[in-house]
């Protein structure tokens, strides 16, 4: 069941990101988080008083830290959305995001088998592959300092959603949603302050109502994103869980492809087939 919720985490985080990605391209970042984060945290406390339970108090400090570290990676990763190729920020951030979770779920004791491995392997590639643009399939990016920018962002914003990710599992699973319920409300703090000490005005002001809509959408997605990734989380593997939800890159790109009209390139249907692949291997 656990690789169901993986599944529909990746779904919901792939959809976040493409209407993240298509309002920031008309507002700035923090006036896009401003609206998309508030609005998870309403779906967050709303799923934590309906599934019930108490606060938890031990390992508060962890939800607080991770709702601070994951409010801090979600503006650097708009910002890159912003600033270079969606094609390249998505798998850099994805692959970043991976690595560190899955080595501590290593550390920490979880043993795979070989196959498993393999599908771990053959996801992990699968996301390269997805995301990949024509221009850097052929080596030769139309932009190649936008795509520069493109890495580092997609860097610095993995390696926060990285230690977000670990933060949320020393959290603790007492109070059923709670400890990510209380991650996201800190976020909101630390987002909202960001965006009052940089006076950004409200993204509706800057580009109207279907920013507006783009951007609560957008927090409401991967609010629900975050519940299922938890439920997967505790319903099996937290390494493979990780792997899973990582996948959401694909489902960034075959929405461009569906809405936008963008055309998909053969290297990136070997990527779509390859993590279908990974995830035959992984839940065998």
């Amino acid at each position: 069941m656990f690789i169901v919720f993986a599944l529909a985490a990746a779904v919901l985080y792939g959809s976040a990101d493409f209407l993240g990605g298509a309002a920031t391209r008309q507002s700035r970042a923090l006036s896009v988080a401003s609206l998309s984060v508030p609005a998870g945290a309403v779906v967050m406390l709303l799923a934590a008083v309906l599934a019930g339970g108490s606060v938890p108090t031990a390992g508060l400090g962890w939800a607080v830290a991770a709702g601070a570290t994951g409010a801090v990676g979600l503006i650097v990763f708009y910002n890159g959305l912003a600033a270079g190729p969606m094609s390249v920020v998505a798998p850099v951030s994805a692959l970043m995001s991976t690595v560190l979770p899955v080595g501590v779920a290593v550390a920490s004791g979880e043993r795979l088998s070989a196959r498993v491995y393999a599908g771990v392997v053959a996801c992990l590639v699968a996301i390269v592959l997805v995301s990949l643009e024509r221009g850097t399939v052929q080596g030769r990016t139309r932009d190649h300092h936008a795509a520069l920018r493109g890495v580092g962002y997609g860097i610095a914003a993995g390696a926060l959603f990285g230690v977000f990710f670990v933060f949320l599992r020393y959290a603790g699973s007492s109070g059923v949603f709670w400890p990510v319920g209380v991650a996201r409300l800190a976020a909101c703090v630390v987002v909202l302050a960001a965006a009052v000490l940089a006076r950004a005005r409200p993204a509706w002001r800057e580009a109207g109502g279907r920013v507006l809509v783009a951007a609560v959408a957008s927090g409401v997605l991967d609010a629900s994103a975050n519940l299922f990734y938890v439920l997967a989380t505790r319903a099996g593997l937290f390494g493979i869980a990780v792997v899973l939800t990582s996948l959401y890159p694909g489902i960034t790109v075959l929405l461009a492809r569906l809405v936008l009209r963008e055309r998909m390139h053969t290297v990136q249907r070997i990527g779509l087939l390859l993590a279908a692949a990974g995830v035959v291997l992984v839940t065998l």
